[in-house]
């Protein structure tokens, strides 16, 4: 499991003085970094090699302003082709969001998937989300 820490800023809040459901989806990125480093060491688009095919977010309770945001990641299942990740995000002891995201494991240049290489495929395995 990676954790990253938010700290949501005043332009991510709306009229009703909560964080906008359109941030979550954002937070949970931010959570994917050190996911994306185990595909893409230096985070180079030159060498991206995933895409992002579906993604689900359950918003269980409101996020604010005056406390910072934890994002936890852990990798759901890696299958030949792609892996899945679960994604919560916590603030002040409650569970305010989780939500799934898969990724496919892909070249741009060809325009094509491809098979998980064994390395990468280890390394995401070592953050699989036991129940």
């Amino acid at each position: 499991m990676f954790e990253t820490v938010i700290t949501p800023r005043v332009s991510e809040t709306d009229g009703a003085g909560h964080i906008n459901n359109v941030f979550v989806p954002v937070w949970f990125e931010a959570g994917r970094r050190d996911i994306f480093r185990i595909l893409t060491p230096d985070l180079s688009f030159a060498r991206w090699r995933v895409a992002l095919v579906n993604m689900n977010v359950d918003y269980l309770d409101q996020l604010f302003l005056n406390e910072d945001a934890l994002v936890r990641t852990w990798v759901e299942g890696v299958g030949t082709k792609s892996f899945t990740l679960y994604e919560e995000i916590w603030q002040d002891g409650r569970h305010c969001a989780k939500g799934t995201a898969t990724y496919v494991y892909y070249n741009f240049e060809t325009d094509r998937s491809e098979p998980v290489p064994p390395e990468c495929r280890a390394a995401l395995q070592t953050h699989l989300r036991s129940e």
